[in-house]
């Protein structure tokens, strides 16, 4: 049946025919996932870092003794202060006797050591002991750097 040319007319008269074309914005999507898909394992993944060497200060002999905990490679803990400080101790044991350490004198250093094949992790869960044992700062133990260097 065909249209009459009256029909036609009528609709473009009426009501004017308002339509989104979303064609153009699916393309984007589209390939703004393919970007984050395409990225997002890249922001997981680390970088090869050159640290600089740097030597750093002694401290000052006028002060207490500092507290040193340290780590090993195998995980266990031990403090410089103490009755056996080669002896390893568990976290609950660090913790206390810290605690102890920070009522007694005040503003004491606390200082970490880690041993030099120790995971990071492993340095972090003992300054995460030394958090929660109330430390509200603690220094890094490094080796001076070799000489000619």
């Amino acid at each position: 049946m065909p249209v009459s040319p009256s029909s036609s007319n009528r609709r473009a008269q009426g009501r004017p025919l308002a339509e989104i074309n979303v064609v153009p914005y699916i393309d984007v999507m589209l390939v703004l996932l393919v970007i984050f898909m395409v990225t997002a394992p890249m922001l997981n993944q680390g970088a090869v870092v050159d640290l600089p060497q740097a030597s750093a200060d002694a401290l000052p002999q006028n002060k207490q003794t500092p507290v040193i905990a340290e780590v090993d490679d195998n995980g266990d803990y031990y403090l410089n202060i103490g009755d056996s400080p080669d002896e390893p101790i568990s976290a609950e044991e660090l913790v206390i006797t810290v605690k102890a350490v920070m009522r007694e004198r005040d503003d004491p250093d606390i200082l970490v050591r880690g041993h030099a094949d120790v995971a990071y992790r492993e340095v972090v869960r003992l300054m995460a002991q030394l958090k929660s044992a109330g430390v509200p700062s603690v220094g890094l133990m490094t080796d001076p750097p070799a000489r000619g260097r």
